[in-house]
């Protein structure tokens, strides 16, 4: 009979959050596969756990994968966790969840810590309706294409960002949604020097240019209103195609990325875009 594989949530940041369940799932099955075996050491070290582990992590997935899996087919039960949060999510332990599942293996998710949900709980802006966008890409080129794909949604939607880049994420917000979008930046969740700063992405770019930022963020970001959902002008998609063209993508990309972003036809898109080439072009002739 194969075994179990428990998801199960550490801390991220205060150890006093890791539950009496979470903690008792760890001691009880046969390995755990870690994001960092170092790491989390250290949380087996504070809860006097001693368990053997296996690295699972972004570029072991698929050899990984398969070694987890043959031992949970034989039976062994196995706790699944990443540095910090609740695995699978943002996470390539959906992989594992994925080849288990296919499998036939039992998943068993734990509650607890989570980034995203702590960040959006205390940001003040509407949590009915969200959504969790992640990382942005490092490339400048995809981070505007997502940020593009974006411009007209009117959920609340959640960032993870790194401090090296945060000021770069904040100028490319700012000019996606406008300056004066509102954001919560949560800075150092549940740690000593834990911050939530409640401004507008404008305010929030000028700040961290004089101030740099420091530790991890997850960045909370008010939805689009009814007027700033509404459809662009043809004459505003088309600008918006041309910068995206600038930054490298084909006319075709850009005229998807853009149509989809706005509700515009992207037939209608493309052959505005085509003339407006030519007309270009003529005029240099």
């Amino acid at each position: 009979m194969a075994g179990i594989l428990y998801l199960v949530p550490t801390p991220i940041g205060n150890l006093g959050d890791i539950s009496q369940r979470m903690a008792d799932t760890l001691a009880a099955v046969d390995f755990i596969a870690a994001e960092d075996t170092r790491v989390s050491l250290k949380l087996l070290n504070h809860l006097g756990i001693k368990k053997p582990m296996v690295s699972y992590y972004r570029h072991n997935t698929e050899a990984g994968g398969q070694a987890v899996l043959g031992r949970l087919l034989a039976g062994e039960s196995c706790a699944l966790v990443t540095d910090a949060g609740t695995p699978a999510v943002s996470d390539p332990g959906e992989d594992l969840v994925r080849l288990c599942a296919a499998s036939g293996v039992e998943v068993v998710a734990i509650p607890g810590p989570c980034a995203l949900v702590t960040a959006l709980s205390v940001s003040g802006l509407p949590t009915g309706r969200f959504t969790f966008e992640g990382f942005l890409a490092m490339n400048k080129k995809n981070r505007r294409a997502h940020l593009e794909e974006l411009a007209g949604e009117r959920r609340t939607m959640i960032f993870y960002e790194a401090p090296h880049k945060l000021t770069a994420t904040l100028a490319d917000l700012a000019e996606a949604f406008g300056p004066d979008r509102r954001i919560s930046l949560c800075r150092e969740l549940t740690k000593l020097h834990e911050e939530v700063r409640r401004t507008t992405l404008g305010e929030a770019s000028a700040w961290y240019q004089e101030n740099p930022p420091r530790g991890e963020f997850v960045l909370v970001v008010e939805g689009a209103t009814q007027e700033d959902a509404e459809l662009p002008t043809l004459e505003e998609a088309l600008e918006r195609v041309e910068r995206l063209r600038q930054e490298g993508l084909s006319l075709k990309d850009a005229c998807r990325q853009v149509a989809k972003a706005t509700g515009l036809p992207k037939n209608e898109l493309y052959g505005q875009a085509v003339e407006q080439s030519r007309d270009r072009l003529n005029e240099g002739n």
